[in-house]
């Protein structure tokens, strides 16, 4: 089977950082937090008070109010996301074969405010209280859904839920759809909204959560010595895949190449990585290899980089030792999540969307809040500052609770 080649034609977001790809990129590359005090509710009772919310989300113009009742604030994102993502395409303005566009979205958890809501709605008033939109608003596969009626895509159509892994499943798998012939247009990435008083208190719980309440900008700070657990964030980020023949036909702005593909999964412990960094060494390794792509012709990672005691390390670890020397001689390494918090399921969409414009820019954006690196820490992370430099080819990693990994490489388009 001959494989096609996969581009990027659309970016869209919705981000604690700015709701649009352009406002969300100028603002990492300006080393800007979306961290603050969480506003949804009153956190008083939490450990930890601070979220990297979505803030001034506007949906007029894209979702009826009528519309609105009927979709869990993680559909919103997307719906608005995609809508932007899908308008910079330029495939609105075109005619489309319409079963061979599809939509695969990552969602880790759902329409989690809707259960909250009806929950409380149940105990307060009975079944009667339920809304007959509870169920289509809570499940995560009504993200895809209500995007394909949106575009009036007839293709494949499901959601990836697989944890912190979740967009970047949804993206690895629209990129073989496209490659393998099944499809020709995916819009695909990731949406979640979890902040939420049992979001917020089940990762309390775990003691998952940054509590540096005092200083919500300084919070999230992967690679930090001094960083005590990761920043609860939501969003949407969508990108418009194309087959390559198909994007030129119709004089296409082409962003970037999708070219590598790696899953993997540390079947070791619910939570915690592999010490070793085994399963994010694995997926990295078959990305490269699908890619046909040597580890020295990586410029940048954009790292899952979670600001957690475990994945720091294991993953500097893994990328030591998939990269070899060039990890120290001519590899650099970046969270964005330092900026953004966690985006949970949409956080590998975001930071794809951030892969595709550091190669478009030729501009890696910094980690920040890397003040004194860890220990066990010891690779150029891009400290604090944007940085322009070449970026030919780059690579994001994703890895999730249950032990789930995946990675994926864009190259610059030529």
């Amino acid at each position: 089977m001959t494989r096609r080649r996969v581009v990027i034609t659309g970016l869209g977001a919705i981000s604690p950082v700015g709701n649009s790809a352009h406002a969300a990129w100028e603002a990492v590359c300006s080393g800007q937090s979306g961290v603050g005090q969480i506003t949804r509710f009153n956190p008083e009772a939490f450990s930890a008070k601070i979220a990297a919310e979505v803030r001034d989300f506007n949906p007029d113009g894209v979702i009826e109010k009528k519309e609105l009742r009927k979709l869990d604030l993680y559909s919103q994102y997307a719906l608005v996301a995609s809508d932007e993502a899908w308008k910079h395409s330029g495939l609105s303005d075109g005619a489309l074969d319409r079963k061979r566009c599809g939509c695969i979205l990552g969602v880790g958890i759902g329409g989690l405010t809707q259960i909250e809501k009806f929950h409380i709605a149940y105990l307060e008033g009975g079944p009667r209280k339920i809304s007959p939109f509870f169920i289509p608003a809570m499940i995560s596969n009504l993200g895809p859904g209500n995007i394909a009626i949106q575009h009036d895509l007839h293709g494949i159509n499901f959601t990836t839920t697989s944890a912190c892994t979740s967009a970047t499943h949804a993206i690895g798998e629209s990129f073989r759809y496209i490659r393998d012939g099944f499809q020709d247009v995916m819009v695909t990435g990731g949406s979640e909204s979890a902040v939420t008083p049992l979001g917020v208190g089940g990762f309390c719980s775990m003691k998952a959560l940054s509590t540096r309440n005092e200083e919500p900008h300084r919070a999230s700070r992967p690679f930090d010595r001094d960083r005590d657990g990761f920043v609860l964030g939501e969003g949407a980020a969508i990108l418009v895949l194309e087959e390559l023949e198909h994007a030129k036909r119709r004089g296409a702005n082409i962003l970037a190449e999708v070219v590598g593909y790696g899953f993997s999964c540390d079947a070791y412990h619910i939570t915690a990585p592999s010490p070793d960094g085994a399963g994010a060494k694995e997926c990295m390794t078959m990305a490269l290899e699908q890619g046909s792509v040597r580890p020295e012709e990586v410029q940048y990672i954009n790292a899952h980089g979670t600001s957690t005691q475990a994945n720091d390390i294991t993953e500097t670890l893994a990328i030591k030792d998939v990269f070899g020397s060039w990890a120290n001689e001519g590899l650099v390494v970046s969270s964005t999540k330092s900026m953004t918090g966690h985006l949970l399921g949409a956080a590998g969409a975001i930071e794809a969307l951030f892969l595709t414009k550091a190669l478009e820019n030729q501009v890696v954006p910094p980690t920040i809040n890397l003040e004194n690196a860890d220990e066990g820490c010891d690779l150029d992370y891009v400290p604090n500052e944007a940085r322009e430099m070449k970026v030919d080819v780059a690579l994001s990693n994703s890895f999730g609770f249950g032990g789930t990994n995946a990675s994926i490489i864009f190259k610059r388009f030529s």
